[in-house]
């Protein structure tokens, strides 16, 4: 079936959302989220405040729009990294350029791992994709053999999948296993223990917590990420 074309009006309405998206982008990077506001978009881009509301109903329309445009970057960063091989190999690359983009981000990375915003709900599609950002740590996961002290955290998560299909089915993709395989178990352990580590260096450094402190953050995170390729006992 051939690809629908979209039509011109289609097109310009994308065009705009983008300049709309981009000029926010600015602000936050600027000031923070506090800082996004439509009326002061609309007057940078030459519309008017009505004009600009067909296009996003309200700032936290926007803003769920730019979280959903933020997991997608990290996702994208992530996934180009070849997994293939050593899980060993495989996790350093993953967390390098989870780090790389939030470094080169940090507005974004802000946005989405920093303080929630007051009284913003985030759109339900933010779980798929913060998902799709973590799976490719399911796969170099997939490779351990987790020292007996992971133990308690494998039973958690053993039936967490047994509970969630939903989550079953997202760790048996990325690590082409089925539910019940023990691989799951260890895949879903080792990213549930790579996230708040991973979290915890890049978001200090993002947020300019190391400042004056004798240590290069890239090289934190290197060994950390070693530490916990040698409790999974990755290749």
């Amino acid at each position: 079936m051939a690809a629908r074309v979209s039509s011109p009006r289609e097109r310009y309405r994308e065009q705009t959302r983008s300049e709309i998206k981009e000029a926010a982008v600015r602000q936050l990077a600027v000031g923070g989220v506090e800082s996004v506001a439509l009326l002061r978009i609309a007057k940078e881009i030459g519309m008017t405040g009505p004009a600009l509301y067909r296009y996003f109903a309200s700032r936290d329309d926007l803003l769920a729009e730019m979280v959903l445009d933020a997991y997608r970057g990290a996702a994208e960063a992530v996934q180009a990294v070849e997994t293939a091989g050593s899980g060993r190999a495989a996790l350093h690359a993953l967390t390098r350029a989870y780090r790389g983009w939030a470094v080169a981000h940090p507005h974004l990375y802000l946005l989405i791992q920093g303080t929630p915003v007051a009284g913003f709900t985030a759109p339900s599609e933010t779980l798929l994709q913060a998902r799709s950002v973590l799976g490719p740590f399911l796969s170099a996961f997939a490779q351990g053999r987790p020292l007996a002290a992971v133990d308690p955290l494998l039973g958690q998560m053993r039936t967490w999948l047994a509970e969630a299909p939903d989550v079953a089915a997202w760790v048996g993709g990325w690590a082409d296993v089925s539910a019940g395989d023990p691989v799951a178990v260890v895949a879903l352990t080792g990213a549930v223990m790579v996230w708040p580590q991973m979290h915890g260096t890049v978001g200090l450094e993002v947020a300019g917590q190391f400042a004056g402190m004798g240590h290069d953050p890239a090289r934190l995170l290197e060994v950390q990420t070693t530490l916990l390729a040698d409790v999974f006992q990755l290749p």
